[in-house]
């Protein structure tokens, strides 16, 4: 089983070719230009190098969120238009379950943080079975920082941090938590679209598949936008 990832949830623009045993091919920018210009030409060049076209794959995988409103509509519909063109099942697995996918190694509990903006962020807590699978401690939550930090005081664990609110609230964290908390390396903050074309298969496996007409992001929370309109309208 082979399928395509498309991570698009944060400023990381990812792309990945992955099988079940192996990653066939991988493409991560970080740069200032928006997915919807780096997208497509990042694909053309990723299915050549690979030797692939779409039409063989097994599935389209996505990043559903939490994360940037814009980045995952620009994710979800590149990604459902990819689909329909190749009548391809979709898959939506959670940002932050795949960047947990980055810690899995480790023996603390893994927490990793987005910055939602507000003064607040998206999380969810996990640890790692002795199966080495993800179980989830506390579930997705759009949450300011010292609330997070008060669950966390509550389990008495050590925990590890990653993500993009690391730069942001990385101090705070340790101003609260001392020497309880740990933040994961630059490299494993990036989300990365291996990862989440890995989660993408096993729910593929298991028939877990979005319906193309009604699939969207998973915000948490509305956008300052549509809360914006909503207080002009009550």
């Amino acid at each position: 089983m082979q399928v395509l990832a498309i991570e698009s949830a944060t400023n990381v623009a990812g792309l990945a070719l992955v099988a079940e045993e192996t990653v066939i091919a991988e493409a991560t920018l970080n740069t200032g230009k928006t997915h919807s210009q780096r997208l497509m030409p990042m694909l053309a060049r990723l299915l050549d190098e690979a030797e692939l076209q779409l039409e063989e794959l097994d599935g389209i995988v996505v990043s559903g969120g939490p994360g940037s409103f814009t980045g995952l509509r620009i994710g979800m519909a590149t990604a459902k238009g990819l689909a329909y063109a190749v009548q391809k099942p979709l898959v939506t697995v959670s940002t932050l379950d795949s960047l947990a996918l980055n810690c899995t190694g480790r023996t603390e509990l893994i927490c990793p943080i987005l910055n939602a903006r507000r003064n607040e962020v998206y999380s969810a807590v996990y640890r790692v079975s002795s199966e080495g699978e993800l179980q989830m401690v506390m579930p997705y939550r759009a949450l300011p920082p010292k609330e997070l930090i008060a669950f966390l005081r509550q389990r008495e664990e050590q925990v590890v941090f990653l993500g993009d609110g690391v730069p942001v609230f990385g101090d705070l964290l340790f101003n609260e938590l001392k020497d309880r908390c740990e933040l994961a390396s630059p490299l494993d903050s990036l989300p990365r679209a291996a990862a989440l074309g890995w989660l993408g298969i096993r729910k593929l496996k298991k028939g877990e598949i979005a319906d193309l007409a009604t699939a969207k992001p998973f915000y948490i929370r509305p956008s300052e936008a549509e809360v914006t309109w909503q207080q002009k309208n009550l």
